[in-house]
């Protein structure tokens, strides 16, 4: 005869037992209650933070993580693709906005991957590769975007403001990293690499909490500030904000630009020399 062992609660039935004998009457106690509960080691801090990011997305709206329309990535329909698959490589994006002349004119969306018929040499036009685009309103809440990209198993859609203009861009993963902090890809530093690496020559992939002192050092540059320790700070300083993937800024000759960035801290960044900006001095 086999003993009946009683099973260990799981995490969730624990955790379900716990709200049930402090059942929130708010959003605000719900939130006291499940940090309160990370004290009792009933969750663990990632999946607090998951939870956070859960309830935060339902009061956020598309125009709090889109990508604004100035540093949209897009390529023009008469372009060729001698002229925009360099372009395409070098931002390394999946998908573009294809327009026609100017942002307000979205056509569809083209995905990098459907360059493959144009490589292997067969026939190929942009219109005939074009994916519908989805255009959504600044106003959309983020909760519900995420449900219709998941219904309709689509990656982007183009925001448009009040007027019908064109505002910017949003990607499932702009929303999804509100919930689960930064999706990395493969552009992204192994924790276990140096904080500088060269991406080609003379260009450099520069992880944001490099000191200031080892940047000067790399790449023979002289800046000091009280104000700031890290390449990441600097480049914040002259932001004046927190800036979005793609962002780019010149200061002293050095174009930075953002590689990985959530909607908390910056990450990663590339950097290569281009004209030289004497009014751009930390």
């Amino acid at each position: 005869m086999t003993d009946d062992i009683p099973k260990a609660p799981s995490l969730l039935e624990r955790l379900t037992q716990w709200l049930h004998h402090d059942e929130p009457a708010s959003r605000d106690e719900l939130v006291s209650i499940l940090h309160h509960a990370l004290e009792r080691q009933l969750l663990d801090a990632d999946a607090l933070g998951m939870m956070e990011g859960v309830l935060g997305v339902s009061d956020m709206q598309v125009r709090d993580v889109m990508i604004p329309r100035a540093q949209m990535d897009v390529i023009e329909i008469d372009q060729t693709p001698e002229q925009f698959i360099p372009f395409m490589i070098d931002t390394a994006h999946s998908r573009f906005p294809v327009v026609d002349e100017g942002k307000d004119n979205v056509l569809g969306i083209l995905l990098a991957k459907d360059l493959l018929r144009h490589t292997a040499g067969q026939e190929f036009n942009v219109r005939d590769m074009l994916r519908p685009a989805v255009f959504v309103p600044e106003s959309k809440r983020l909760n519900v975007l995420l449900r219709e990209f998941r219904a309709n198993r689509n990656h982007i859609a183009i925001v448009v403001d009040e007027y019908g203009g064109v505002a910017g861009l949003v990607t499932i993963e702009d929303v999804l990293e509100q919930i689960v902090g930064d999706i990395e890809d493969e552009y992204d530093f192994d924790e276990t690499e140096d904080n500088i690496v060269p991406d080609a020559p003379g260009r450099f992939r520069v992880k944001a909490q490099t000191e200031l002192a080892d940047f000067n050092a790399a790449l023979g540059t002289h800046w000091t500030s009280t104000d700031f320790d890290t390449v990441g700070g600097l480049v914040l300083n002259r932001f004046g904000r927190m800036p979005k993937r793609g962002e780019r800024i010149l200061l002293d000759g050095l174009q930075f630009q953002v590689l990985r960035a959530d909607s908390r801290r910056l990450h990663s960044l590339l950097v290569e020399p281009l004209a030289q900006d004497s009014s751009a001095t930390p």
